[in-house]
C-alpha cells in the first residue's frame, strides 16, 4: 500500500512534464571543467551526466554538487544548472560520509522492521543526524511492548547483519521524492512517530514539502541526500542496541552500526577496533540541547 502512494505520486509529478524541455548543465568539476551537457529537465540525473563523463565518474560519485547544493546522484535535475561530483576521496568528503551514514542507518531501520516478521508490531521512529566521528550510525525504534524485557543476542545481531548484507547485495538504488506532507501521511498512517516527524518537517517550510527516499520497496522519511545504490557498503554490522530513556508509554531502543564503503576497506583488525567502538552508546551535543 505503501508503495502504491509512492508510485502514484511519483507517476503524477512525471505527467506534469507532459513535453520534454532541455536544460544545459555545466560540468564545473576539476576534471573535464566546462564541459557542457543538454539534458531533460525533470528526468535526467547526475548520473546520466556522469555517464556522459567516464565510467570512473560512474563509479567512484556518490553525491553531486548541483549550484553548490548536495544532491542525489538519482534525484532529477529541475533548471539548468553547474555541477560537480563528490567522492569519498576527495580532500573534504563531510557530505559524502553524512550521506553514507544517512543511508547505512535506513537500512538498518529496514532491516529490523522487518526481521520480527508479523508476529510483533516494530515502530520506527527516526533516524537521528549523527556525525560519522561519532562512531557509529543509528535508529531509534520502538518494539513490541511484549519484547520491552528482550536483550539481543550475538546471534540477534548476526541476524539483523545478515539480513542488511542481503539488501547490499541486491545493488538497489534509492530513490527520492519530495511530497506534499498529505501524501507522507497517507504512506506513514500506521506509524505515529513518523506521523510526528511529518508534521515536524512540514512546518519547516511554506509549501509543507516532505522529502521521502525509497530503496526495493522500502520507505522512510529522511532529508538526504542519500548514496546511489545499496551495494556502495561492503563491511557492515550491526553491532548494539541500548534503551533509551522510555518514551511515553513506550521503551525507545537504540540501534547501532558501523559500515565502510566499497571504496574505503579496512583490514580486520582496525575493522574490530572500529566495531568495539561503535558498541558504546551513541549521544551527541545536538541531542541533549
Amino acid at each position: 500500500m505503501q508503495n502504491d502512494v509512492f508510485n502514484k505520486e511519483k507517476n503524477r509529478q512525471l505527467s506534469l512534464t507532459p513535453r520534454t524541455e532541455k536544460i544545459e548543465v555545466k560540468h564545473v568539476g576539476k576534471t573535464d571543467p566546462g564541459t557542457v551537457f543538454v539534458m531533460n529537465k525533470n528526468i535526467s540525473t547526475p548520473y546520466s551526466c556522469a555517464m556522459h563523463l567516464s565510467e570512473w565518474y560512474c563509479r567512484k560519485s556518490i553525491l553531486a554538487l548541483v549550484d553548490g547544493q548536495p544532491w542525489d546522484m538519482y534525484k532529477p535535475l529541475t533548471k539548468s544548472c553547474e555541477i560537480a561530483f563528490l567522492t569519498f576521496k576527495d580532500h573534504d568528503p563531510e557530505e559524502v560520509n553524512k550521506a553514507y551514514w544517512r543511508s547505512c542507518a535506513m537500512m538498518m531501520g529496514c532491516a529490523i522492521e522487518r526481521a520480527f516478521k508479523d508476529d510483533y508490531v516494530v515502530s520506527l521512529v527516526r533516524a537521528p543526524e549523527v556525525p560519522v566521528i561519532a562512531g557509529a550510525f543509528c535508529y531509534d525504534i520502538v518494539l513490541d511492548k511484549r519484547l520491552d524485557e528482550w536483550m539481543p543476542t550475538k546471534e540477534n545481531l548476526r541476524s539483523f547483519t545478515k539480513d542488511v548484507r542481503a539488501l547490499i547485495y541486491k545493488d538497489l538504488p534509492f530513490e527520492t521524492l519530495e511530497v506534499d506532507a498529505k501524501v507522507a501521511l497517507e504512506i506513514f498512517q500506521h506509524n505515529r512517530y513518523k506521523v510526528d516527524l511529518i508534521e515536524e518537517k512540514a512546518s519547516q517550510n511554506p509549501e509543507r514539502i516532505v522529502k521521502l527516499h525509497r530503496f526495493g520497496d522500502f520507505i522512510d522519511v529522511t532529508e538526504g541526500p542519500l548514496i546511489p545504490r545499496t551495494s556502495i557498503c561492503f563491511q557492515y554490522e550491526v553491532s548494539a542496541v541500548h534503551n533509551l530513556q522510555a518514551a511515553p508509554s513506550s521503551l525507545v531502543r537504540r540501534f547501532q552500526g558501523l559500515s565502510l564503503p566499497v571504496h574505503l576497506r579496512a583490514h580486520f583488525t582496525i575493522w574490530n577496533k572500529l566495531l568495539e567502538r561503535s558498541r558504546k552508546l551513541i549521544e551527541w551535543e545536538g541531542e541533549r540541547e
